[in-house]
């Protein structure tokens, strides 16, 4: 069952600026080291840069509950054929987990000056757990016509 749905787009120019600004004290703050050695292994680090923000923001959006998420327990690693795959954990991971999420699928892109990030959460969330017991609870149960007779 889906748990959450997350979108985003970042202006490649917006993280360019604030990169220029604010160099290596910007990607420490947000970026882990994986997520930095991987964008800067491109000519062009920025849309590979941006489309890993839009991606912590697009996870921020599908998080059930509310609460302050941390950036860099939220990370973008691709395997060798450059599949992204997403990793939380700490804090953003036991929010995730407290709703339900057992599994995450994420989709990133970057074309003409834009990068964006789709991320779907999956996993059972607690209001269906309880409605599941239910139903099982209904499927254990014997009704019995009233008109009938037991032995």
């Amino acid at each position: 069952m889906i748990v959450g749905v997350g979108v985003d787009v970042v202006a490649i120019e917006r993280i360019r600026t604030l990169y220029e600004k604010h160099g290596e004290r910007l990607l420490k703050r947000i970026y882990t080291q994986i997520e930095r050695d991987y964008c800067f292994g491109f000519s062009d680090p920025l849309p590979h840069l941006a489309a890993r923000f839009a991606a912590k923001e697009a996870v921020y959006k599908a998080l059930p509950g509310r609460g302050p998420i941390f950036w860099k327990e939220i990370e973008v690693q691709n395997d060798p054929s450059g599949r992204p795959h997403l990793h939380i954990f700490g804090e953003t991971w036991k929010r995730a987990e407290q709703g339900g999420v057992q599994r995450s699928w994420i989709s990133l892109a970057h074309d003409a000056g834009v990068a964006i990030a789709q991320v779907v959460l999956e996993g059972e969330p607690e209001y269906n757990k309880n409605e599941a017991h239910q139903h099982k609870e209904d499927r254990d149960a014997v009704y019995l016509d009233p008109g009938s007779q037991g032995s």
